[in-house]
């Protein structure tokens, strides 16, 4: 799976979603999200990139300096799990609710594909090839508009709840995505190469 990656939507799937999550002591791992990230980095070799909706800088909650030094801490927790992240890309803005120059759509906004196509180009991705876990709508559609292969929904927001969801897998957890990306990534997996 040359070019492959796996993006990461972060509240919701890396840390439960407390809402406008921006200090460590507020950053509750979900479980499983270390196993499943070291399967991709270690056994597939293969980069993982978080792509986050931050609206709490547009909206004055916190300010870019919170939301670097959160990122920075993230980022050396999963060093630490031998589980590197490889990129984190984030959009501040929100149309409605963002304040002064924050207030705007902006194409790195999920469910605009953006965040995806800059990954894309900087590491030189195969997006066909790559997979997206997510837990809201925004995140299925983010990773259809830009072409990813396998769209993950976990979590308690379910499809069924709305018309015309682009396709994807659903799973309950993040040990579910695991074995979902087991079969479909692993080793073992039909159609299945190692490069």
């Amino acid at each position: 799976m040359e070019g492959s990656a796996l993006f990461l939507d972060r509240d919701g799937v890396i840390n439960v979603d407390h809402g406008y999550v921006h200090r460590p002591d507020q950053f509750e791992l979900v479980p499983g999200i270390f196993e499943l990230a070291r399967f991709w980095t270690n056994e597939l070799g293969r980069p993982i990139v978080v792509i986050t909706n931050q609206s709490g800088i547009g909206r004055g909650y916190f300010d870019e300096g919170a939301y670097a030094s959160l990122t920075r801490w993230m980022c050396e927790r999963f060093a630490a799990e031998r589980a590197a992240i490889a990129r984190v890309y984030h959009c501040p803005y929100h149309p409605q609710h963002g304040i002064g120059e924050y207030r705007r759509d902006h194409p790195w906004r999920k469910p605009n594909p953006g965040m995806i196509l800059q990954a894309a180009s900087d590491l030189g991705l195969d997006l066909a090839r790559s997979a997206i876990i997510g837990d809201t709508r925004s995140d299925i559609e983010a990773g259809s508009a830009a072409g990813i292969g396998l769209r993950v929904l976990v979590g308690s927001q379910r499809s069924e709840d709305g018309e015309g969801w682009p396709s994807h897998e659903v799973v309950a957890d993040l040990a579910q995505a695991l074995a979902l990306l087991r079969s479909r990534f692993g080793p073992k997996a039909p159609g299945a190469f190692q490069t």
